[in-house]
């Protein structure tokens, strides 16, 4: 994976959190931890699409999910 330096400014509460954080979980970096919060985000992100994505499926769908299948052949 191709990385990409940043530089960023925190307040110092953050700054203290991120490298207590680091330190209990043992990372070895800050720059890890970063990643886990990122990594966090986008799933929150992809939840959300999927909740939005739920409401748009159309009810009738369910009718026609199985199609004439018996449970015991899912």
């Amino acid at each position: 994976m191709r990385t990409e330096k940043l530089s960023i400014s925190l307040p110092k509460a953050m700054v203290y959190f991120l490298q207590d954080y680091q330190e209990a979980h043992e990372l070895n970096s800050r720059s890890e931890v970063i990643k886990k919060a990122l990594k966090l985000l986008q799933q929150i992100e992809l939840e959300q699409h999927y909740k939005e994505a739920s409401k748009e499926v159309d009810s009738a769908f369910d009718i026609t999910a199985s199609d004439g299948l018996d449970d015991e052949t899912w």
